[in-house]
């Protein structure tokens, strides 16, 4: 008998099922179409096998514009979070970042039931060792940078190339698909280093996928190596808290979700705890760096600058006397703890002796070694900003396979892939968002634009217009994308239409009461610690005072209605901060107007004699799709760009 083939249709295949994947899937089933996930190991979906919280300094910001677009990681964070707190608290509200501890395996075991039940959405415990592939001829595609009508859109031509037609398991079943999207993660040709010890393995001792890779490099898709690492995990019961500071939770938590009632959240907290290293763990570390994989020259891969292993800190910062060690619990029905700050791939002995100098960890047992992982990712300056290959139709890319860092940064690729791909498959308009729309755009736009050569980890520092990208309005800023791509239902939709309405309200209304300098309101304000007035002012005026608040000049405002907490939140803020807002705004317009100068897929920018040769090669490698992306190449200066602008007045004047 001849053997029979395992063969089905589908519209998406979504390859790996970490928080990229289960974001990519979930946004294409829910736009309606049939879609199938894969990954090794059905345990390991929405797996945390680094540190088990979501959000963080920027990191926040991130999660709540997934939410603001349709996307599901804020609210599974929302069900199964043991400590919230909210960083930067003491700072402006530019930098405010959500960060929550999660119950490591109640996430991963939320996320599946989602997957589950999803409508159109199939989970499949399967290896994708090749993709399928057919050339296609030369077409038109488009690229829509905005939702205002037609302006933003980029209609242009791609070469000729190929286009994705399915995939292939370990076992020979083939599914085809009309758009696929990689979220392999960490696992592909995947090891894991603890010393002079190796194992070919993912995560957390899974399987690794070690076909793919020969694969993408016969379509030509242009490999990198990457590594990143994790600490150890410790028996709770062998460590002494009374050595340690207590880490407490936010008295009231504010949800990562705008759709989460704030009193769905208000749960009874556990403690994290804060010690620190010393010079004799410093000792241990640098006696043993020989046995280092990093420094024995045993690992290819590069790691992540902005989350070193505690080799990199002692050898990298050696000035420093210590170093913070986070104790963090992986959940609430396991004694396992987690040792934040000390990743490792020191051999276990030395790790061993190396965490029991550091003060309530003297007795610790190691329930799991802290190790490093190398794996493949590509170069993803192959990807569009829709993250769409440029020379494969129908293949899109997320998560830490396109060399990102963080759960986050994943889930929030893994969306627009999805949501992407789904839109390709309808033949419609991709979407992109850009740098000054959300942090979203900020990451894409940095991992196709720029030359990264280590894992990229977001951060507040790289949005240029943060005071408008604050996590507090990510609705207000996405919920429209998110509508007009079928993500968002209507009513909610009209909900956040109807908070800026009222917010607009508010902020006019307040604009315009008169505060008289009458002896009650003199004494009101000193008795605020705020000065006296001389004459009559706004009431948004005296919002502006640092010492003052909306909250509290209540009892001057006798129009004041009734209005929900996150309004007068908006309301204060746009008015505190108005003159920053404004500037921003303002470089906005300038930052538009490079965006919206298209350049032309097939342009040869060998013909333009007056560009450098570094520029002109840099153009050529990376396909910029707008002057402002071109701007932001690397090797691309300020006078390259205005010799671009002459030339691309000039062709257009020839067409």
């Amino acid at each position: 008998m001849g053997v029979t083939q395992i063969r089905e249709k589908v519209d998406v295949c979504v390859v790996g099922a970490g928080h990229a994947g289960c974001e990519a899937a979930l946004a294409c089933a829910r736009m309606g179409l049939e879609t199938v996930i894969f990954t090794v190991s059905v345990d390991s979906i929405a797996l945390m096998p680094c540190n088990p919280n979501i959000g963080g300094s920027s990191k926040g910001h991130l999660v709540r514009e997934i939410d603001a677009l349709g996307g599901e990681m804020g609210k599974v964070i929302d069900k199964t979070f043991i400590q919230s707190k909210m960083l930067n608290k003491s700072k402006g509200p530019a930098v405010h970042s959500l960060r929550a501890q999660a119950d490591k395996a109640e996430y991963s075991r939320a996320m599946r039931k989602i997957l589950e039940n999803q409508e159109h959405l199939t989970i499949k415990q399967a290896e994708i060792c090749e993709l399928l592939w057919e050339d296609c001829e030369k077409e038109e595609i488009i690229l829509d940078t905005s939702m205002e009508g037609n302006e933003g859109k980029i209609s242009e031509s791609r070469k000729s190339g190929k286009k994705i037609i399915g995939v292939k398991t370990f076992t020979g079943a083939v599914y085809e698909c009309r758009a696929a999207v990689l979220c392999t993660g960490t696992y592909l040709r995947a090891r894991c280093l603890c010393g002079e010890a190796i194992t070919y393995t993912g995560p957390n001792g899974l399987q690794a996928a070690n076909y793919l890779t020969d694969s993408l490099k016969n379509m030509g898709i242009e490999m990198r190596r990457f590594k990143t690492g994790t600490p150890a995990r410790m028996d709770g019961r062998s460590l002494d808290f009374s050595k340690m500071e207590e880490q407490f939770g936010d008295k009231k938590v504010i949800p990562f979700s705008f759709s989460t009632k704030s009193e769905d959240v208000q749960i009874e907290q556990v403690s994290c705890w804060l010690t620190y290293t010393n010079e004799k763990t410093h000792e241990v570390i640098r006696g043993n760096l020989d046995r280092s994989p990093i420094y024995a020259g045993v690992i290819e891969g590069t790691g992540p600058r902005y989350c070193p292993s505690i080799e990199d800190k002692v050898v990298k910062f050696a000035d420093k006397e210590r170093h913070q060690v986070f104790i963090e619990p992986e959940g609430l029905h396991t004694n396992e703890m987690y040792v934040g700050g000390m990743s490792s791939s020191l051999p276990e002995d030395v790790q061993l002796a190396m965490y029991r100098t550091v003060p309530g960890l003297e007795n610790c047992k190691i329930v799991r070694n802290a190790y490093a992982i190398e794996y493949d990712c590509i170069n993803p300056k192959q990807l569009y900003p829709t993250l769409e290959f440029k020379e494969i139709h129908g293949l899109f890319s997320g998560g830490q396979f396109n060399g990102s860092s963080g759960y986050e940064e994943a889930a929030a690729q893994g969306l627009i892939a999805g949501i992407n791909a789904a839109l390709s498959v309808f033949g419609k308009e991709q979407i992109t968002i850009d740098r000054s729309e959300a942090y979203i755009g900020v990451l894409i736009d940095d991992l196709v634009t720029k030359d990264n050569f280590e894992p990229y980890r977001m951060m507040t520092s790289r949005a240029e217009y943060r005071l408008l990208l604050r996590q507090d309005n990510a609705d207000l800023r996405l919920r429209e994308k998110g509508y007009h791509v079928g993500l968002i239902p209507k009513e909610i939709y009209e909900e956040t239409r109807k908070k800026k309405e009222l917010i607009d309200q508010e902020i006019k209304r307040l604009k315009k009461v008169i505060v008289g300098a009458t002896k009650e309101v003199q004494e009101f304000l000193i008795s605020k610690g705020s000065c006296g007035l001389k004459t009559g002012i706004t009431m948004a005026e005296l919002i502006c005072r640092p010492e003052l608040s909306y909250d509290l000049l209540e009892e001057l405002d006798a129009g004041r209605i009734p209005l929900p907490e996150e309004v007068i939140e908006q309301v204060e803020i746009e008015i505190k901060y108005e003159g920053y807002i404004m500037r921003q705004l303002r470089q906005v317009q300038q930052f538009k107007k490079t965006e919206k100068r298209k350049i032309p897929a097939d342009l040869d920018y060998n013909d333009i004699k007056s560009l450098r040769l570094e520029a002109r090669q840099k153009l050529m490698d990376y396909r910029p799709v707008s002057v402002g992306q071109a701007s932001r190449i690397s090797g691309v200066s300020p006078a390259d760009i205005s010799v671009l602008l002459v030339y691309l007045e000039q062709y257009q004047n020839k067409l």
